[in-house]
């Protein structure tokens, strides 16, 4: 004879739904959660800074002297009468005015891209998996790597290989095989040679393949 426990004291779920329920207590899964945020690397710029500040510092400083020698009862230098002269003589519309300050607005717009644009664009950001870690991939050495994935497929003669920020471009020179075919194996080898690359963004493929050209 045997005996059936008694339920444990609390609501109980309907007939049916008692096996597909999960437990109350489930952790959610930790992949669906967003990662760190990826961004592109900074460049340094380090000539445009240094240029920038040479030339700063060398205009500040002969204007310094120049403010400096007058105070001490010399004569200013000829190319700040010049100028003065000049501009005190030359109307606002002239050519050589405007062609002064268009120059100067566009070195002023490019300054202003310099320090916007994150620039070094030869690092792609790679996936981050700690948040305390970056990395980069030049590219290189990503279209190295695609290149030798594509040489494996069968009928590839030659390939070249151009990675960007949002494509990649490749071009494979065939020997034998269907085009189709071979386009397709090269299309799947590298979708997979992408993946592994680790990229926090991966670019676009595109695959050409084409036969040699004849001889004679």
């Amino acid at each position: 004879m045997t005996t059936t426990p008694a339920p444990a004291p609390g609501p109980h779920p309907p007939s049916g739904e008692a096996e597909e329920a999960g437990p109350p207590d489930s952790v959610p899964v930790l992949a669906d959660a967003p990662g760190p945020r990826v961004r592109r690397f900074w460049a340094v710029r380090r000539i445009p800074a240094a240029v920038l500040a040479a030339v700063v510092l060398g205009g500040a400083g002969l204007l310094l002297y120049d403010v400096a020698a007058v105070r001490a009862d010399r004569s200013a230098m000829a190319w700040r009468h010049e100028l003065a002269d000049t501009l005190a003589s030359k109307p606002l519309d002239s050519a050589t005015v405007l062609t002064g300050a268009a120059l100067a607005v566009l070195l002023g717009v490019w300054l202003l891209i310099l320090a916007a644009t994150p620039g070094l664009r030869a690092v792609l950001p790679m996936r981050r998996e700690h948040a305390d870690v970056r990395a980069g991939l030049d590219r290189e050495a990503a279209a190295l790597a695609l290149r030798d994935r594509a040489m494996e497929v069968s009928g590839v003669q030659s390939v070249r290989v151009r990675v960007g920020r949002a494509k990649v471009g490749v071009r494979a020179v065939s020997h034998f095989r269907a085009l189709d075919e071979v386009r397709a194996d090269v299309e799947t080898v590298l979708a997979t040679g992408v993946d592994e690359l680790g990229l926090a963004h991966p670019p676009a493929l595109t695959v050409r393949v084409t036969r040699p050209p004849r001889k004679g």
